[in-house]
């Protein structure tokens, strides 16, 4: 039951779409240009850098709030499987901006939103993201591989450290959490899909920052 709690309470955070309301802003719904996600990088393409930003930003901490909150709530009668429940909240944040009831359950593809989830989740795993987002981003300059390439690390990750011990569950927690850490893997996959297939024919928008705004 702690469990639901928790993804409902992520999944309320994670309906407050940025770029969505950026757009009405802006006289537009932003899903109506681009590539029709309501995301960070059709953010940049349709509003520009300073969009992208606020996007990026806002996304990113409405999950950390999220976490925050459930920290607040069940640290001290749940304390022992916090991490747990922290994905727990971080994934309802992802599945709220990737399918907002709100919204007719067309959002973003959950990439801004994971970055709050992995800061929240783990800082050594977000600094070891970044590098490889950042690496994978000044080789390449496609958006959609560094955010694949990232997430992958980041299972890899926690499996590892979950296996040191860094998080301190028993063997059925660890496995809850691998379980979970790689549901949102093979979501943030899926809903790239698209992006993958591109990829595959050569033809995948790069990103360049060219774009004034």
């Amino acid at each position: 039951m702690i469990r639901i709690v928790c993804l409902a309470i992520g999944y309320v955070f994670g309906l407050f779409q940025t770029s969505y309301f950026l757009g009405k802003a802006h006289h537009m719904d932003i899903r109506e240009h681009g590539s029709g996600n309501a995301g960070t990088t059709n953010a940049l393409r349709t509003m520009g850098k300073k969009a992208a930003a606020i996007t990026l930003l806002c996304d990113c901490l409405k999950c950390v709030l999220a976490v925050c909150v459930i920290r607040v709530l069940f640290k001290e009668s749940h304390g022992g499987e916090m991490s747990l429940l922290v994905l727990y909240g971080a994934a309802g944040c992802i599945l709220g901006h990737n399918f907002p009831v709100t919204m007719g359950f067309k959002g973003g593809k959950g990439i801004a939103a994971s970055v709050g989830m992995i800061l929240a989740f783990d800082w050594k795993l977000f600094l070891i993201a970044a590098v490889v987002f950042f690496t994978f981003f000044f080789l390449s300059h496609y958006v959609s591989l560094c955010s694949l390439a990232s997430y992958l690390v980041v299972f890899v990750g926690t499996v590892i450290f979950g296996r040191m011990g860094y998080y301190g569950l028993d063997l059925n927690g660890r496995l809850e959490l691998y379980a979970l850490m790689g549901a949102l893997m093979l979501l943030a996959i899926w809903r790239h899909r698209e992006n993958i297939k591109r990829l595959l024919a050569g033809n995948e928008n790069k990103i360049t920052f060219s774009k004034e705004g």
